[in-house]
């Protein structure tokens, strides 16, 4: 059974300046359509073939297979990314906010917190918010690492800081972009829905 690239949550022309369409056109039919390709030449007969996506990635972190596990974890990151994102500006959930202004404060803090966090990741990677046991973390993974691959580590929000996803909106400007996109264009609905700790199977395929 071969993966496939998911169909994007919204529509690409929906976000207007925030991320354009031409951002989406690549970065989702380009490099994660190129991700579920190279995944799915890899594991064509072999035992991977048939298992979901989530066991593919962590059998190639646990044998070594570097090249399977970028390719594999790409596209659940990138999945999870989109269902992070919403054009209509979503409001956060009280249940969300609760918890944030528990574990960082305030909302504001989080925020400030968490684009400083991806901000500062050096190269290519991700920003995340997990769920570690009952506390909300701040952290950032580099490349294709993903949450997936560590036992605890429950995602409720991600955003992709290779060059990618925002250099034909923002050029070089990673700040900015992290900036925009967290004020206007992140779906909270879904990062409180990702408190219950099945946020992995929320980007898995199979």
């Amino acid at each position: 059974m071969a993966f496939v690239l998911p169909d994007l949550p919204f529509d690409k022309a929906a976000f207007g300046d925030v991320m354009s369409a031409n951002t989406f056109d690549y970065h989702h039919g380009k490099h994660h359509n190129a991700y579920v390709g190279k995944t799915n030449d890899a594991i064509a007969g072999t035992d991977h073939d048939g298992k979901k996506l989530s066991e593919v990635i962590i059998a190639a972190k646990e044998s070594g297979n570097q090249g399977l596990f970028n390719n594999s974890a790409q596209i659940w990151n990138h999945t999870f990314f989109w269902h992070c994102l919403s054009p209509e500006n979503v409001a956060m959930p009280a249940s969300l906010a609760d918890r944030i202004e528990k574990d960082f404060g305030s909302v504001d803090g989080f925020k400030d917190a968490f684009k400083a966090e991806a901000a500062g990741h050096f190269g290519s990677g991700w920003g995340w918010l997990v769920l570690n046991g009952d506390k909300l973390e701040i952290t950032s993974l580099h490349d294709a690492d993903t949450p997936v691959a560590y036992e605890g580590m429950k995602p409720l929000l991600t955003l992709d800081v290779w060059e990618h996803a925002y250099y034909l909106d923002y050029q070089n400007a990673r700040p900015n972009y992290l900036d925009t996109v967290m004020d206007k264009a992140i779906n909270w609905e879904f990062v409180a829905q990702n408190l219950d700790g099945a946020g992995i199977g929320r980007a898995d395929q199979g």
